[in-house]
């Protein structure tokens, strides 16, 4: 593993703010709701109960079950009512809240985060869920917690974790065949599970899976993402600066060295989708039909993967080259800074992240949640159904590089995914220097164009003086 990023440092001063702020509390009004049930507070009911809403994203199987979530909650409460409210993704979210439409609680990725402290549109929720039980130190995933951890906060409550893996084709990656015909196959341990591969295996899946001319062993998405998981087990860097990028790095001999063993692979026209696959079909559908061997991808895959037709498939995780990497997405819940309801929904997100409410989101097969006892709970692993290894997503988020903090994210992604594509699918004979080189430079104009001199600043291109003059 890496070395220990600022945001422990941050989260673990959280706890000692969270631990001592605890201790001065003594003698509380109202008594200490459970996460595992919703609480009411002391008092005289009131003839109507409070309104509360909930704001969640995601597809409908996963709306539904934050609606079932919200129904089970308003069924042990006689004081409090909550609404959910729905967007279909978090940039449709982020949007809202930013406009000042935010709900109480609401979801969030953790990639909006630095926008919605700086808006100062949340509120932390370190002492709420203290006070609620709450137990985050342990019960919790803590890299997904430290991925919330800001100005010494825990600004939102960690939800799911779903780090990208590799789902393979069951019957086109036979590892006991391919082990019998001498090709280099992952180690299974005494359980006879196998729990990670190097790169090289990985790529002599692709080879066993492309021996028949209408299949095709792999395919990667030329993106930061999609490459991301590979520099960093090759222990290059995806930006020069963790904390405030202001360029990528995929110049860095350590980056370039990682990318050219890699890109043996994932261009080479034998074991990677033709350009006519890829007209008629995305390589998900290629996938599903039974055409691909393998894709990368996240845990949102799975109910789709299972509805497919005749497609047997597990997942292993992200192959290595030096050491083990991926990257992710990380959701959390988070407290509304104007809610007028703040002590109420601090209660509904106590009770939204209890292991009875997220169990009900996690059997759709959509998140992996960051509540580590349903992680490891047959509601998430579900032993009958596929993926047969679901384990690896759990084992995987230790892995995770979690990306620095980037507010022109939509113009770098567009400014640099052109090159991207040229540099993984691009036909014939690759300048891999000079193409690492040009993705930087374009990247260094939308992250730090301030300290790119433009053309007509450039002293080699100031008018000298005309002779007449």
């Amino acid at each position: 593993m890496r070395p220990a990023s600022p945001r422990r440092a941050a989260l673990a001063c959280c706890a000692l703010i969270v631990a001592a702020a605890t201790a001065a509390c003594s003698g509380e009004d109202e008594p200490r709701p459970q996460p595992t049930q919703p609480s009411t507070q002391s008092g005289k009911p009131s003839e109507k109960p409070r309104q509360i809403t909930f704001g969640a994203y995601g597809s409908k199987e996963e709306v539904a079950a934050f609606q079932s979530v919200v129904d089970s909650f308003n069924a042990a409460s006689s004081t409090r009512e909550v609404t959910l409210k729905s967007w279909p993704d978090h940039e449709s979210a982020l949007e809202d809240v930013l406009a000042g439409n935010a709900p109480d609680a609401f979801l969030t990725s953790r990639i909006d985060l630095d926008q919605l402290v700086e808006a100062q549109a949340i509120k932390p929720v370190s002492l709420l869920l203290d006070e609620r039980g709450v137990d985050f130190g342990d019960r919790f995933s803590r890299d997904a917690v430290d991925a919330f951890a800001m100005d010494s906060e825990l600004q939102c409550m960690a939800y799911s974790v779903s780090p990208m893996v590799v789902y393979y084709n069951t019957d086109l990656v036979d590892f006991d065949k391919m082990e019998r015909r001498d090709y280099d196959v992952p180690t299974a341990n005494s359980e006879g599970v196998r729990e990670r591969w190097t790169l090289a295996e990985f790529g002599a899946a692709a080879t066993f899976a492309s021996r028949k001319g209408d299949k095709r062993g792999v395919w990667i998405d030329p993106t930061l993402q999609g490459l991301a998981p590979f520099i960093y087990s090759g222990d290059g860097q995806v930006f020069d600066d963790d904390r405030e990028p202001t360029s990528l790095a995929f110049s860095d001999d350590s980056t370039r060295e990682a990318l050219d063993q890699t890109l043996q692979i994932l261009r080479d026209p034998t074991l990677t989708p033709t350009n006519a696959q890829l007209a008629r079909a995305t390589p998900v559908q290629l996938f599903k039909r039974g055409e691909l061997a393998m894709i990368a991808g996240f845990r949102n895959l799975v109910p789709e993967l299972r509805d497919a037709d005749d497609l047997e498939f597990d997942v292993l995780p992200m192959p290595t080259i030096d050491s083990r990497a991926t990257v992710g997405d990380i959701s959390g819940l988070c407290l509304s800074a104007d809610s007028k309801v703040q002590g109420d929904a601090a209660d509904f997100i106590a009770y939204a992240v209890s292991d009875s409410a997220i169990s009900t989101v996690a059997s759709t097969g959509y998140i992996v949640p960051a509540n580590t006892e349903v992680a490891s709970s047959s509601e998430f692993l579900a032993p009958q159904l596929e993926p047969a290894h679901a384990g690896i997503y759990n084992d995987s988020i230790r892995y995770m590089e979690v990306p620095p903090f980037i507010d022109q994210r939509e113009e770098l992604i567009e400014a640099v995914t052109p090159l991207l594509e040229r540099l993984v699918t691009a036909p014939g004979t690759l300048d891999l220097d000079q193409t690492t080189q040009e993705i930087d430079d374009a990247s260094r104009l939308i992250l730090s164009p301030e300290e790119t001199e433009s053309p007509s600043e450039s002293p080699s291109e100031t008018p000298s003086e005309s002779p007449s003059e």
